[in-house]
């Protein structure tokens, strides 16, 4: 996809995110964001994920697929919920600041995906670029691009994100499955150097 992002723009977004998870692990509000001082991009309703990671293990991710805040203040807040709110993960602690890695994702909106048969769908997905939404009724959930990487098979991709929406592995194969697709614009603080402040 595009690069919408400056340089800039990503060290500012990645620079927020640890400022905010800094403060909430000492129980300080998150840094004010002055929107009227921010590029366009920043300023501008965006979706984020923010993904923590220790030594190459996941450590958190929570994020939004569609845009409803300015991009800044959407990834501050994803921040501090990927390293608070992850049902899956303990609070971080602050003996974990300084290893952890802070990846984000900032996502294209999600298009909804024609597909006449599961044959269809598995032709039209693409690993490696796409992330994929898949909803039935109420119950939804994503994967990333970057999951591809640890599921490069579409049909067990597929199965695997069934499983996170709390649906049979074989969901996807039945009636009444509607998919969604968007790309993302990665970067990690081990791709750009942050200033550290």
């Amino acid at each position: 996809m595009d690069e919408r992002l400056s340089l800039e723009d990503k060290r500012f977004l990645l620079k927020l995110a640890r400022e905010a998870i800094t403060r909430a692990v000492y129980n300080q509000p998150s840094p004010p964001v002055d929107l009227d001082q921010l590029s366009e991009p920043l300023r501008e309703e965006g979706a984020s994920f923010v993904t923590l990671t220790i030594q190459g293990q996941l450590r958190g991710c929570i994020g939004t697929v569609e845009a409803y805040l300015p991009l800044a203040v959407d990834v501050a807040e994803n921040a501090v919920r990927a390293a608070f709110h992850d049902p899956r993960f303990y609070p971080l602690t602050p003996e974990e600041l300084d290893q952890v890695e802070i990846e984000i994702s900032v996502l294209t909106p999600p298009q909804p995906l024609a597909f006449s048969s599961p044959e269809e769908l598995v032709r039209k997905l693409r690993p490696g670029v796409d992330g994929v939404i898949l909803q039935k009724g109420f119950t939804r959930a994503t994967f990333l691009p970057q999951v591809w990487e640890k599921l490069p098979d579409p049909p067990t991709f597929l199965a695997h994100l069934c499983t996170k929406a709390g649906l049979p592995p074989d969901a996807w194969q039945k009636p009444g499955i509607q998919v969604y697709t968007y790309q993302v614009e990665e970067f990690s603080e081990k791709e750009i150097a942050v200033a550290q402040a």
